[in-house]
């Protein structure tokens, strides 16, 4: 269930960012993002809730920008955890 931070967060286990980077597995991971690599573009990110894939990262680069600036998502817009919304705010 990748409503789950921690379930979004282990699949970043080949993630080529890692330190000394905006975009490591925990901000990726807290933006919604899940790993999902392919033979040609090891860095594919996908949001679990809008389905935008997005791939070419380099260190510098914020998941949450990244994702705010080519897509319009209800996953960023939500004040509060997930598992506390009421079904009117989902």
């Amino acid at each position: 269930d990748m409503y789950e931070y921690e379930n979004r967060l282990k699949t970043f286990t080949k993630w080529p960012f890692v330190e000394n980077c905006k975009c490591t597995p925990e901000n990726m991971a807290k933006a919604g993002f899940v790993h999902c690599p392919n033979a040609n573009e090891p860095d594919v990110a996908k949001c679990f809730f809008c389905l935008i894939e997005l791939e070419g990262w380099e260190p510098n680069d914020d998941p949450w920008e990244e994702h705010t600036k080519r897509h319009s998502c209800g996953f960023l817009s939500l004040t509060k955890h997930f598992d506390d919304l009421t079904v009117e705010e989902y």
